[in-house]
């Protein structure tokens, strides 16, 4: 069954709740939300104090110490929920902004508000622009990139390169920027902007998918804030789906009982895949077939849930829309089907001022019907074996602090999952690092790609993708929507993962563009 569907930019996507066609004109609502004291919109305020396992006075040492804001912040707050994870996240985050190393503090911080700006992550802006603001220096670069040193706005093209497409960096990138000239950059320095700008990147998917809500102090408790919502329909804001505040669907609602035989069925499947693994292990040539379907089928995993349209029998109005007669022409049953927005304007941020090139986003690395890049593979150019050396060589002990935190964020682990105790989850942790990979293109040889269709549904496909290549659309309906029987400390988790994923992936390409280039 071929895949014969048009899949360029369409001027229209379809509401998830009436299946009204929104056109682009009737896209980017201004609506007025009030503010939230807690630190999550999506996570109730009470089960992140109840969950923490931080006692408060060791949390506000932490944060003294190593957070930016000199405070325990909404970020800290949730991050608290893995304690363990927290204080190595906070250790090289510290490191990163403020001990010595090749680029002055003030430039740091600059380095972090373009590349939050990038994903129109507010709350790191506003963090960042008020670390400036305290430093008091060169105020005059925060009214917009246009105002930074050319130097600093060199940085631009790599910045939305690692941002929305890092298979992309190549050694001319580096030349470039380290070329003998007024405004070159030593290699130390462009290593230590290079961390810098993937630590923001991967930190702002963190902050949209966990729903980290704004800073507010005191006398703003009460307000109002404007909030910019794109995707919507007027059913939509008047149902409050996007801005909604309550917690997860409670035991009584209708999806309880099918979340429940959801995570029995996850359960069977990894106990299932585990007996496999012992009697039988598939050739090298079968686990780079199924990494090349599952690199294929991440392609028709978007933020745009089309498929709701599917599991309503409204074919005929989709298969009109991309110019199929029928279902066979348009995509075989065992895949997923969503939008694909990739000329979608960016909505003006408070953040906004500090990005060139706004419409420069996410395209899938492998795309329908285009000459794509080769496969990253691993064995070529690992973190373990490459990177690590090459960025702990050019900017001391910063490798050791990111090893710890990449091997922090891989192994822990409670051994429960949900309600179920005594649970070995190695291989569900490694299929979301590895999907995040694999959805950047690089490929692990002795890791079976299978292993993710089998353990990632749909819907958590769907969230991953969302936080990962374009976060500033991740909805709470979205962080609802899979894994209905956990707690929140385990999305939270997830979130940690995809985080610290992304982030090795940009460095990946970035340090193999460097290494290339010095070689």
């Amino acid at each position: 069954m071929s895949v014969t569907a048009d899949f360029s930019p369409k001027p229209f996507h379809f509401c998830n709740i009436c299946q009204k066609v929104i056109r682009k004109k009737e896209k980017g609502v201004s609506v007025q939300r009030p503010f939230s004291s807690g630190p999550s919109a999506f996570i109730p305020e009470d089960e992140v104090v109840e969950a923490s396992q931080v006692d408060p006075q060791t949390e506000q040492l932490l944060a003294e110490a190593y957070s930016p804001s000199g405070c325990v912040d909404h970020l800290t707050q949730v991050m608290g929920l893995h304690p363990h994870y927290l204080e190595s996240f906070l250790r090289s985050q510290f490191y990163l902004l403020r001990m010595d190393g090749p680029l002055p503090l003030h430039c740091r911080h600059y380095i972090a508000i373009m590349a939050a700006a990038r994903h129109q992550c507010s709350f790191l802006v506003s963090l960042h622009v008020r670390e400036f603001y305290r430093m008091g220096v060169c105020l005059d670069w925060l009214k917009g990139l246009q105002y930074a040193p050319q130097r600093l706005r060199n940085l631009n093209e790599i910045n939305k390169i690692l941002a929305h497409r890092p298979w992309l960096i190549t050694k001319e990138h580096i030349q470039n920027l380290v070329k003998t000239g007024e405004h070159s950059w030593s290699l130390a320095e462009l290593v230590h902007a290079v961390v810098l700008l993937a630590h923001f990147h991967a930190l702002a998917s963190f902050v949209f998918g966990s729903g980290i809500n704004p800073q507010v102090d005191a006398q703003n408790a009460n307000a109002f804030q404007p909030v910019y919502i794109s995707n919507c329909c007027t059913c939509d804001l008047a149902s409050d789906h996007h801005v909604e505040r309550d917690g997860c669907p409670s035991s009584t609602s209708p999806g309880a009982t099918d979340s429940v035989s959801e995570l029995e069925a996850l359960m069977d499947r990894m106990k299932r895949l585990q007996e496999d693994r012992e009697e039988d292990e598939a050739s090298q040539e079968e686990m780079a077939t199924r990494f090349e379907k599952e690199k294929k089928e991440s392609l028709l995993v978007g933020s745009g849930d089309l498929w709701l349209l599917l599991r309503k029998h409204q074919k005929s109005q989709i298969w009109a829309t991309f110019g199929c007669e029928r279902s066979d022409d348009y995509v075989s049953s065992n895949l997923i089907v969503t939008a694909d927005f990739e000329d979608e304007v960016m909505p003006t941020s408070r953040g906004s001022r500090f990005v060139e090139d706004a419409t420069f986003g996410y395209q899938d690395f492998a795309r329908h019907g285009e000459d794509n890049p080769p496969t990253f593979r691993a064995q070529d150019y690992s973190w373990e074996d490459h990177g690590f050396s090459l960025v702990n060589r050019l900017y001391s002990d910063i490798g050791l602090l990111l090893d710890d935190k990449f091997r922090t964020a891989c192994d822990l682990t409670y051994y429960s999952l949900a309600s179920h105790e005594d649970v070995d989850t190695t291989m569900l942790r490694r299929a979301l690092f590895n999907y995040v990979h694999c959805m950047y293109g690089i490929r692990y040889d002795d890791y079976d790609y299978g292993e993710v269709n089998q353990l990632l549904e749909r819907s958590l496909k769907v969230y991953i993708k969302t936080v990962t290549c374009y976060p500033e659309r991740t909805t709470r309906r979205m962080y609802d929507s899979y894994w209905r029987q956990f707690h929140h400390s385990e999305k939270v988790h997830v979130n940690l993962l995809l985080m610290e994923a992304r982030m090795q992936a940009e460095l990946l390409y970035a340090l193999r563009a460097i290494t290339r280039y010095m070689t």
